[in-house]
C-alpha cells in the first residue's frame, strides 16, 4: 500500500518574515509530532504576499528571507519531514521575483521549485500579481513515498489545462497553495454586492466572494475528474475567504480547518484505496485526445447531422 500523511497548514501570513518563520517552525513541529510525512503551506507563507501583506518589494529584506529559508531547510533535515513552502524567489537584474513553492525533502535539500505560471493582472502588468511578480513557465513534479506529486498556486486554478498537464504526467497528489487573506470586511461586502445578494442562498460558501465560491468548487471538480488528492492551504489572516481543506481523489472533502484560525490538518493519501471513479475507464482516452467513450460507429445516419 502506498499511503502518506499530509499536513495542510494555515496561519495568518503577514509581511513580517520573522513572524512567518516562527509560524512555519511551530507548525512543522506539530506536523511531525502528529506523524506527517510532508507539511504544506500557503502561497507566500514565508515571504508574505506582495500587494496584499505588504505594498511592494521595494526595500524588501532579501537577506532576511534567505536566512529564514535556510532555517526551514535545516529544520526539515532535523525533523525528517518534507516541506512544500510558499515564498518569493529573487531573480535580480531588475526583474520581479517569482511567486514560488519550494519543495524541500526530508533530508533538508531543495529538490524543486514551482513558480506560479498564471499571475493575475492586466496584460500590461500594472495590476494584480503581475505588478509584483514574474510568471513561471514550468510544471514541477516529484515523488514522496512513491506517490507522484505536483504543485500549483492560487490563480492557476482557473486554468484546467494545468491540471490536465499534471494528470498526463501521472500526478496523484497535488499541492495547491492559496492566499485569500487580509481582505477587509468592506472589500468582502463589495465583492458580495458585485456577485448579487439574490444569489447568495444558491452559492453556499465560507464567504460570499468569488474565491469563497469558486476555489473550493474547482478543487472538488479537479479531484473527481482527474482522480487526484489535493491539499489546499490558505492564509488565515482576516478576512480569509475560506479555511484550508483537503480533497480526496473522488472529490469528497475529508478535512477542513476553521476560517481565520491557525491550524494543521492531517490527511491520508492512499493511492490503493478503492474510491469511486466514474471517469476512470476513459480518462486515458480523454488525456490522449480521444474525446469519447466506447467505439464510434461508422454509419451514414451517424455522420449526417442535419436530418432526422
Amino acid at each position: 500500500m502506498v499511503a502518506i500523511s499530509v499536513a495542510t497548514c494555515q496561519f495568518a501570513v503577514s509581511g513580517d518574515v520573522s513572524a512567518n518563520l516562527r509560524n512555519v517552525v511551530e507548525q512543522l513541529r506539530v506536523a511531525k509530532r502528529r506523524g506527517a510525512h510532508v507539511a504544506h503551506f500557503p502561497e507566500g507563507a514565508l515571504s508574505g504576499y506582495a500587494g496584499c501583506d505588504f505594498d511592494s518589494f521595494d526595500g524588501f529584506d532579501w537577506a532576511g528571507l534567505r536566512s529564514a529559508t535556510l532555517r526551514v531547510l535545516e529544520l526539515a533535515r532535523e525533523l525528517g519531514i518534507w516541506v512544500v513552502l510558499g515564498s518569493a524567489h529573487r531573480l535580480g537584474d531588475g526583474l520581479a521575483p517569482h511567486n514560488s513553492l519550494y519543495v524541500i525533502d526530508d533530508r533538508g535539500r531543495l529538490v524543486d521549485r514551482y513558480d506560479k505560471r498564471f499571475c493575475s493582472g492586466d496584460a500590461e502588468g500594472r495590476t494584480g500579481d503581475l505588478a509584483h511578480y514574474s510568471p513561471g513557465d514550468h510544471a514541477s513534479t516529484w515523488e514522496i513515498g512513491g506517490v507522484p506529486c505536483g504543485a500549483l498556486i492560487c490563480y492557476d486554478y482557473r486554468f484546467p489545462e494545468l491540471h490536465r498537464e499534471y494528470a498526463k504526467r501521472g500526478v496523484r497528489l497535488l499541492f495547491h497553495s492559496f492566499h485569500t487573506g487580509n481582505a477587509t470586511p468592506e472589500r468582502l461586502a463589495a465583492i458580495g454586492a458585485a456577485i448579487g445578494p439574490e444569489h447568495e442562498r444558491l452559492n453556499p460558501a465560507a464567504t460570499f466572494t468569488y474565491p469563497g465560491i469558486t476555489m473550493p468548487a474547482a478543487m472538488t471538480a479537479v479531484a473527481a475528474s482527474d482522480h487526484v488528492w489535493i491539499s489546499c492551504p490558505n492564509s488565515s489572516a482576516p478576512e480569509s475567504s475560506w479555511p484550508a481543506f483537503f480533497v480526496r481523489a473522488d472529490g469528497v472533502h475529508v478535512g477542513r480547518l476553521r476560517r481565520g484560525e491557525p491550524g494543521v490538518l492531517l490527511s491520508t493519501v492512499d493511492t490503493e484505496e478503492d474510491l469511486y471513479d466514474s471517469t476512470g475507464p476513459w480518462r486515458h482516452n480523454a488525456l490522449t485526445g480521444h474525446l469519447h467513450s466506447g467505439t464510434p460507429v461508422d454509419h451514414p445516419r451517424s455522420t449526417d447531422r442535419t436530418s432526422l
